[in-house]
């Protein structure tokens, strides 16, 4: 009898961590006050509810795949390493205007990753952190070596821009980061789920417009996700103490301060810092985590080293956090 042959699997590598960064925003910045004149809103009201105070908007010509492609560009020049060397390219979004085809393949050939896996993925607000969690896998499981993560946004084409509840929030813009090997692990397991019996509560309409149950996402949010950003600390060997970088999804300010409140009442410290880049840049979705500690790192307030704890939440709903550490 002839012996079956043996699968031969990839040899990956001990852990995977964090190379760069990038992000894009378009030029067109709108404030409170300018959305006050096509709407019945005013900046005080806007400060006052979700703590933005203006947000990038694109032209009508312009997108998705134009920002997450300057995003990448911009990850791969800060982590040194050449597009040649990606060979997986993941790009989390919501706002494609048609599945087929897929973001990904177009984006790697613009920056020039040659035949590389490409693949979109869509998890909503929390897709970078599903994103970043999927690449870390690939690159231990030795599926791949280097991965380009990039989360791209253009909401502006699926937001009613007369809907107050909505059109004041969101933005567009991109954020990226390369993953690639390392001795030591620098990204800790993706804690990840979903709560589908709530999909009601943010969805797409018949006529293509985001429609968002604010106040059960607020009351969701602010209840349930920073028991989940804890579980990630735990899976990771770490306590609320040692996060140096609380860099949740900016859907809200006040969902923002909410979490880090919570966290702080576990033990995390007063001197950990909380992104607040939905400030300036609005909710951008699966891109505001990256593009968050993007402009963190460039500002100074987020360092090499530092140790960050990121959760992403949203649509589906879907949630997902891990700990890492900033290169």
């Amino acid at each position: 009898m002839t012996a079956r042959p043996t699968l031969r699997l990839a040899q990956g590598a001990p852990a995977a961590r964090i190379l760069g960064f990038g992000s894009h925003q378009p030029d067109r910045i709108v404030t409170n006050d300018d959305l006050s004149q096509v709407m019945d809103t005013s900046d005080q009201w806007i400060r006052d509810r979700v703590g933005i105070i203006e947000r990038r908007f694109g032209e009508k010509d312009d997108v998705l795949v134009d920002y997450a492609v300057a995003a990448g560009a911009n990850a791969l020049a800060d982590a040194g390493v050449d597009a040649s060397e990606v060979d997986t390219v993941i790009v989390p979004n919501c706002t494609m205007p048609s599945p087929i085809p897929n973001a990904a393949g177009q984006i790697a050939a613009r920056i020039g990753v040659p035949s590389p896996g490409a693949f979109d993925l869509n998890a909503a607000c929390a897709g970078f952190c599903y994103g970043l969690g999927v690449a870390s896998d690939l690159v231990r499981a030795g599926s791949a070596k280097k991965v380009l993560v990039i989360g791209a946004e253009k909401l502006t084409d699926v937001v009613d821009p007369t809907d107050r509840a909505n059109a004041i929030i969101f933005a567009d813009g991109a954020g990226a980061a390369v993953v690639g090997g390392s001795d030591e692990p620098g990204i800790g397991p993706v804690v990840w789920g979903s709560a589908g019996d709530l999909v009601d509560l943010i969805y797409m309409r018949d006529n293509q417009w985001i429609y968002q149950e604010g106040q059960s996402v607020f009351r969701w949010a602010t209840t349930q996700i920073a028991p989940i950003a804890l579980r990630a600390l735990e899976a990771a060997g770490l306590q609320p103490s040692d996060v140096d970088v609380l860099a949740p999804h900016q859907a809200n300010l006040r969902i923002v301060e909410s979490i880090a409140k919570k966290l702080r009442a576990k033990g995390a410290r007063e001197d950990m810092v909380v992104a607040d880049d939905i400030k300036y840049s609005g909710n951008t979705s699966s891109a505001s985590i990256p593009m968050a500690l993007d402009h963190m790192r460039k500002a100074g307030t987020a360092k090499s080293g530092d140790v960050v704890l990121a959760v992403g939440f949203g649509a589906g709903l879907s949630y997902a956090a891990q700990a890492f550490v900033l290169p």
